[in-house]
């Protein structure tokens, strides 16, 4: 690869089409290597966008450094030579905030949590959080089988699904599906709590709550009634969690 100093590719769109025209790939060729659309790479090529999640799947897609491709800094031979030889490719992180454009695979999932009722006296419910929202490509939104338009997120506190999902751990939830699948996991509203656990039918229209940790925390059986009278109704399925582990956090065994 020729990497050219930032005085003569200025821009992230000069260093993309440099790095393009050196590998003969087309704004087609570049999307699907870094699993984009081409509308997305012809925007980043004419300059209309300036910054993107996929920089590092670009970068692998036109074998260039991210760094270079972000910052015009032109890496050292060695240093690339190193990135060359090594089966495993480490890259820089490129931060985003609200003001970074999504990308044309890209969709935003608002964040709920449990919020303390105004005059609620102690009271909680499980409400969107203002302005915060989380990013998901629409590539793993269909793998999931979930609509966009039905799917948010959450952040969950406690120890009884630990160590599959950890405490502080945020949830992806498809609110389009509320119908009891027997042992999968779901996102529950218990009088304004926020709890997730696998669901089991019973008879009658009851159900059984399992914990993971099922040494901590016994199952949990509701009747219908039981259901209406303590206000548990299904926010949707779990298909997909993450969690930030810091850095005294407890050993996972």
């Amino acid at each position: 690869m020729d990497y050219l100093p930032l005085s003569e590719l200025p821009t992230l769109a000069d260093r993309i089409n440099h790095a393009m025209q050196q590998r003969g790939l087309t704004q087609q060729q570049l999307g699907e290597a870094a699993g984009t659309s081409q509308t997305t790479i012809q925007k980043l090529c004419s300059g209309k966008t300036r910054e993107t999640k996929k920089l590092n799947a670009i970068a692998r897609a036109l074998q260039v450094s991210a760094n270079w491709l972000a910052t015009g800094e032109i890496p050292e031979l060695e240093a690339e030579e190193r990135t060359t030889d090594s089966k495993v490719h480490l890259e820089p992180l490129h931060p985003w905030d609200d003001g970074t454009p999504l990308d044309d695979d890209e969709v935003e999932i608002p964040l709920y949590k449990e919020v303390e009722l105004a005059a609620g006296g102690g009271r909680t419910a499980v409400r969107e959080v203002a302005g915060r929202k989380l990013r998901f490509s629409r590539a793993t939104m269909r793998a999931a089988g979930v609509n966009p338009a039905q799917a948010v997120c959450a952040t969950v506190s406690g120890n009884s699904m630990e160590p599959l999902i950890m405490s502080g751990a945020t949830i992806g939830l498809d609110r389009g599906t509320t119908h009891i699948v027997d042992g999968e996991i779901y996102a529950l509203e218990h009088d304004g709590m926020l709890r997730v656990k696998f669901l089991y039918r019973l008879p009658g229209g009851g159900i059984r709550l399992r914990s993971f940790n099922r040494e901590e925390h016994q199952d949990e059986d509701y009747s219908l009634q039981q259901q209406q009278d303590e206000h548990i109704r299904i926010l949707g399925r779990v298909f997909w969690w993450s969690t930030i582990r810091p850095l005294k956090s407890a050993p996972l065994i």
